[in-house]
């Protein structure tokens, strides 16, 4: 099975491989990020015993394929209840027969969308910790993984378990959306030919996630690609977004909510200002949903030169939620993309979507910029006293003394630089000098796909950003 990217994330599998002990390994990531193919692939599905949960089962429906599961690899199966079945298993992978890691010798257990397989008093959990406490953790071959979309179960109960778990995970792998390039080799891997203009705009609708871009069909173009997926009623993604959050929350209407929220606000807002807007009490369920959104890369938390200490911003940052609510949801038109492509409302949200790519292609843009290794603090900034208003799209605030300020333009040709346009800069930089008091050097980057047309008003652009710098791996 192929692997596009992921490297790290293989090195850690391999590190537990490798390890003298038995490990306990946590997979998370959102619905669809491709955690399953990645466990899966590594280890050549070669496993001592894999199993996954049944999406809305009860007890009885997963405890009954459980048992099927382990008698397809030669055991009893008959347990009734978890402490049973966690007993059977045990029992089969200290047979004679059992698979193990050809270069390793590990005996690998997979267990695949665990939140499931806890139904409401099951007792999964204490089975689970019983296993691992008593008879796992006590050998030197054991690789238990553990894998689920449900992100909150994951934290709670085996992340930060506070019972008979607390502290047992040896390894937490976060799988996250793929980047520009990997979205790009993937493309090629599956015939699909887009420019890299049409690959920057199907990132700004889907994101880096690899199931959807494994939809796209390689006889259509990007356009009509969109429209099939997305605005035909029975659309793969049509109902994504609702599907999205519930298979990752319990009480997803929180998660929603907040999501729609800071939709309508581009540079993030601050936890008060986010309480007026949702029907949420400011306390502990807020919390909760917004570590949890947080931990799944739907929204980002940041602190910006202005904002007080004990205070963060929140701010969305995931392509397809803001796609869908923009444009999908209340579209009874199965092909409103093909036919406003051109529109001022897609241009309006084409600029917006680009400074997220973009802010999500940070890594990339420092690389550019030759500043990797360097400590950074990324946000976005509005004036609060200027007149006229001034607001910087990303702001780049380095460790090394300097902040680059960048202005991210979307375009399919050079972007150039009006005298207009030239004065709004110089405004903004001098808006940021006084409002941030910052004794660091200022750089103005242009961030573009093609480049700043050379022009009278060039020479103010310290550093330029282009596509080919953002699909750098």
């Amino acid at each position: 099975m192929r692997i596009i990217g992921r490297k790290a994330e293989q090195r850690e599998l391999q590190r537990m491989l490798d390890s003298p002990r038995s490990e306990f390994i946590v997979v998370t990531g959102r619905r669809r990020i491709g955690k399953t193919h990645l466990v899966r692939a590594h280890f050549n599905n070669e496993f001592a015993f894999y199993a996954t949960g049944v999406a809305g089962g009860n007890m009885k429906d997963q405890i009954e394929s459980f048992n099927a599961t382990i008698r397809r690899y030669g055991g009893e199966g008959i347990a009734h209840s978890w402490m049973d079945a966690f007993e059977q298993l045990r029992v089969l992978l200290e047979s004679d027969g059992i698979v193990r890691d050809a270069t390793s010798g590990k005996i690998v257990v997979f267990i695949d969308e665990m939140p499931w397989l806890d139904t409401a008093r099951s007792r999964f959990l204490p089975a689970l910790e019983f296993f691992w406490n008593s008879w796992a953790s006590a050998r030197n071959d054991v690789v238990l993984i553990a894998c689920g979309s449900a992100t909150s179960w994951m934290a709670k109960n085996l992340l930060a378990s506070r019972g008979g778990l607390h502290n047992r995970v040896t390894c937490r792998i976060q799988l996250e959306p793929f980047s520009l390039a990997e979205c790009e080799k993937l493309n090629s891997e599956n015939g699909v030919v887009l420019s890299r203009n049409e690959t920057m705009e199907a990132y700004m609708a889907f994101g880096g996630v690899p199931y959807y871009w494994e939809l796209l069909d390689k006889r259509l173009g990007l356009a009509q690609n969109i429209d099939r997926l997305c605005f035909y009623r029975n659309g793969q993604l049509h109902d994504e977004f609702a599907r999205l959050f519930n298979s990752l929350f319990k009480h997803s209407q929180h998660h929603e909510s907040i999501v729609r929220a800071l939709a309508k606000r581009q540079e993030g807002v601050s936890r008060a200002a986010l309480v007026t807007d949702v029907d949420i009490a400011d306390g502990g369920t807020l919390s909760s949903a917004l570590e949890e959104l947080e931990s799944c890369g739907f929204i980002r938390r940041y602190r910006d030169f202005t904002t007080p200490k004990n205070e963060c911003l929140y701010q969305l940052i995931d392509p397809f939620a803001l796609f869908w609510i923009r444009f999908v949801e209340d579209s009874t038109d199965e092909t409103w993309w093909s036919s406003n492509l051109h529109s001022a409302r897609v241009r309006s949200w084409t600029g917006r979507a680009f400074e997220l790519l973009c802010l999500l292609h940070t890594r990339q843009i420092l690389a550019a910029l030759g500043v990797q290794g360097v400590s950074v603090n990324t946000f976005a900034w509005r004036s609060r006293k200027s007149d006229p208003g001034a607001q910087v799209d990303l702001v780049l605030d380095r460790a090394d003394g300097i902040v680059n300020l960048c202005e991210m333009k979307y375009s399919h040709d050079q972007f150039a630089i009006s005298k207009s346009y030239d004065a709004a800069l110089r405004h903004k930089l001098t808006a940021f000098a006084n409002e941030t008091s910052t004794k660091n050097a200022l750089h103005l980057t242009m961030v573009t796909p093609h480049g700043v047309k050379r022009s009278a008003y060039w020479s103010s652009v310290q550093s330029e950003i282009v596509a080919d710098d953002l699909f750098a791996f």
